[in-house]
């Protein structure tokens, strides 16, 4: 494929996952990173994407600062950072698919009841927010897929919807630049994954600004469906590129 040609195709699914992106908060790397996959190595497009998820959060921190649920971010970030390691270790030596199925399905089922009306009349303790962190860390840690404990953890609380997108944005931000500088002691992030990056830019600048005027129009109630149906999306997608590899 001529590599014009492949730079815009590919910008088309930067694109659409920045649109997602912009409306939620999350979705942008399992959403590009499996589309690019089709047309680019692995090598090329994670470090890339990292670089765009930083470009985009950095992007929308402006305007979402003042909705950010900083206590419940605070202990989400301590508890992603204890359970990181863990999450690497099962990595290391635990089977990968059948892991990945089961937290697919997982995320289904509570992404069912939170469809149905299942909400926490409070903010979960403490304690409650440093063991989601923690079971974020070990997803993420060891599926590169920690966005979903914390989208469910705060589309089931009553923070609303504009602190719960908020809270993600930043905390994908921290995330981010942690699994960069990763990438980078490992000599991943090069060269060649800043310019892909710089290339795709136009098509994250654009699809961020649409998802965020649309979110900006947003029905509370008819965002959380959407952000749930994302959400499912996303799970039942991991899980059959899990199964593939069986």
């Amino acid at each position: 494929m001529p590599e014009l040609l492949l730079i815009a195709l590919a910008s088309g699914f930067i694109f659409l996952a920045a649109i997602v992106r912009g409306y939620s908060g999350f979705g942008f790397s399992l959403l590009s990173i499996t589309a690019l996959s089709l047309i680019l190595t692995p090598a090329q497009v994670i470090p890339a994407i990292f670089l765009l998820e930083i470009a985009a959060s950095l992007h929308l921190l402006p305007s979402i600062w003042k909705d950010v649920h900083w206590g419940s971010l605070a202990a989400l970030m301590v508890g992603a950072l204890i359970g990181t390691p863990f999450g690497v270790y099962a990595l290391a030596n635990a089977p990968q698919a059948p892991m990945t199925i089961a937290l697919a399905c997982f995320v289904l089922v509570a992404t069912f009841l939170l469809w149905r009306g299942f909400t926490l009349k409070t903010m979960p303790s403490k304690a409650a927010t440093l063991a989601v962190g923690t079971a974020t860390g070990l997803a993420n840690g060891a599926f590169g897929m920690g966005g979903p404990p914390v989208v469910l953890f705060y589309f089931a609380s009553p923070a609303g919807h504009a602190a719960g997108r908020a809270s993600l944005i930043a905390y994908f931000l921290f995330t981010d630049v942690v699994g960069l500088g990763f990438l980078a002691r490992e000599g991943l992030v090069t060269r060649e994954s800043g310019l892909l990056a710089l290339a795709f830019l136009p098509a994250l600048i654009a699809g961020i600004w649409l998802g965020s005027r649309s979110f900006k129009a947003a029905d509370p109630q008819r965002f959380r469906r959407i952000v749930l149906t994302i959400l499912a999306c996303l799970a039942a997608l991991t899980a059959i590129k899990a199964a593939v590899t069986l």
